[in-house]
């Protein structure tokens, strides 16, 4: 590639004074919270409060073996909080589960089999945040037991990231989160999902417009450096009426399902 050298030289100072003027306007977060409240204001008032979608899973067996299941799912924003519902595979067998950040309700046959106290990590991190004060989000985040007082900065896949909960981007140990600096999502997660396992390094990206918001179409999950699991989104609607009864888990198999009217 060439260039004249005045015409190089003409644009530097400008150029320069541009980017001067992004970096002060765009002060590096000094807290979790400065993180969460930056993702909140990138999309005040434009991110969507409903979703649904079909995912392919691809689950990856100890005995290494692939299961490649089909998922319907179904996310909500009310002023309740986030909730998402999962049917696995065939709609008519009633199984699945509905998730809250903090709590878990396992169905089976169209009955609850279990109610757990443990949530969904991810709410907070890809609807919660953008719809909420993040007082509220601090909160969810709680279980995660992320170091909000911990903020670094690296890359991931070429682009800056900011670190939530690791003093460095070669401090694996902690749970923390990565969100892309730019787009103000969350791109990384290092967690563990149960006591005594090895933790997960989970990778989400495809990201997509959707409405006033995005949404990640692919998520890797890793565990001691095997893939588990991978999800791939696809038929994604957002703001579209859901049908509160489809979180009735007393109406599980009755309330009116989108998936069904396809």
């Amino acid at each position: 590639m060439t260039r004249l050298v005045s015409r190089c030289f003409s644009l530097a100072v400008p150029a320069l004074l541009l980017t001067t003027s992004r970096l002060t306007s765009q002060a590096a977060p000094k807290t979790g919270s400065d993180v969460l409240e930056a993702m909140r204001s990138a999309y005040a008032g434009k991110w969507y409060h409903t979703l649904t979608f079909t995912q392919k899973t691809t689950i990856r067996r100890q005995n290494g073996t692939d299961t490649v299941q089909t998922w319907h799912e179904t996310l909500t924003h009310t002023a309740a909080g986030t909730k998402l519902r999962i049917d696995f595979g065939d709609l008519a067998q009633g199984n699945g589960i509905i998730y809250t950040p903090d709590s878990s309700y396992v169905v089976r046959g169209g009955q609850l089999q279990q109610a757990r106290p443990q949530g969904n990590e991810f709410l907070p991190l890809i609807e919660g945040v953008y719809v909420q004060p993040v007082a509220k989000t601090v909160k969810e985040l709680s279980q995660m037991n992320v170091d909000l007082s911990k903020v670094s900065t690296g890359t991931w896949e070429g682009k800056p990231v900011w670190i939530v909960g690791a003093s460095s981007a070669a401090d694996s140990m902690p749970a923390q989160f990565w969100i892309d600096t730019d787009r103000k999502v969350l791109v990384r997660m290092k967690l563990a999902f149960a006591p005594n396992q090895p933790p997960y390094d989970v990778h989400v990206g495809g990201y997509v417009k959707a409405g006033g918001g995005m949404l990640a179409t692919k998520i890797d999950m890793y565990q001691a450096g095997v893939k588990r699991q991978s999800e791939e989104y696809s038929a994604w609607k957002v703001d579209i009426p859901v049908d509160p009864a489809l979180f009735d888990i007393s109406k599980w198999s009755t309330a009116p399902h989108w998936a069904k009217t396809k």
